[in-house]
């Protein structure tokens, strides 16, 4: 019963923070109106609550979105079930298909991961002291090469999967318009991975968005290794944000 409660009360949390606040809806569609277009098909890869998809839809465009958590994937079928242009898809995203084991954060389920360095990196991390991951559960994995080979060759990826970026990219050999992948402080060297993995694939320009902002950091498109250098002398407390990568 704790356990169900404690799992309720992280969803709501979710939900408020990223369904309740029409400042963030106006933010995300001003941001995605760069890359997405009526009629584009997107992957939302760690679609958690729904928000990316909920814009990519605002947009008219179709969605596969992906997330493994049970309890979450009632979430986004309870939101976009009756939508025909969403699909979802309750897998994992790494370099090979298979299975994995998802360790599941109840009281934050947006840092739930499959990432066992991740869950390390955090520990001790100022700012991570309180977070816990307590239950495990195989999921199936898939690639991102299946899922176009399913789905179609979209637009758009956007990736946040807490420590798995790198690994998902590598499971990426097409080089679709623009993509981007979530970073944090605490494992920079996925970020790094990620990085290099995007130009071996033939990206050209990054730029980046910290936090829940929205909003381009640098107004003009960098290298790989701009981005890189940028990254690594973030302070700790910036926490994470999101990498975009066009060719």
């Amino acid at each position: 019963m704790l356990q169900r409660l404690r799992a309720l009360t992280g969803l709501l949390g979710s939900l408020r923070t990223y369904h309740g606040r029409r400042a963030h809806r106006a933010g995300l569609d001003r941001l995605y109106a760069g890359y997405v277009s009526p009629g584009d098909l997107v992957f939302d890869v760690g679609a958690h609550v729904g928000d990316r998809t909920a814009a990519f839809r605002r947009l008219g465009a179709r969605v596969v979105a992906v997330e493994p958590q049970p309890h979450l994937v009632k979430v986004l079928g309870l939101m976009f079930g009756r939508d025909p242009a969403v699909t979802i898809a309750p897998v994992v995203v790494g370099r090979s298909e298979g299975t994995a084991e998802l360790l599941i954060n109840r009281d934050n389920p947006t840092v739930s991961t499959v990432s066992e360095q991740f869950v390390a990196a955090a520990a001790g991390a100022p700012g991570w002291a309180e977070e816990r991951w307590t239950e495990r559960l195989t999921v199936p994995m898939t690639t991102l090469d299946a899922l176009i080979a399913r789905h179609g060759v979209p637009a758009f990826i956007k990736i946040d999967v807490e420590g798995f970026e790198a690994e998902a990219l590598h499971g990426l050999s097409h080089t679709v318009a623009a993509l981007s992948f979530e970073f944090t402080t605490i494992q920079r060297d996925v970020a790094v991975a990620a990085l290099a993995r995007c130009a071996a694939l033939g990206y050209e320009k990054f730029e980046a968005s910290l936090g829940e902002s929205h909003r381009f950091e640098h107004g003009t498109w960098r290298s790989a290794e701009e981005m890189r250098a940028w990254i690594l002398g973030l302070p700790h407390a910036a926490n994470s944000g999101d990498v975009y990568a066009v060719r």
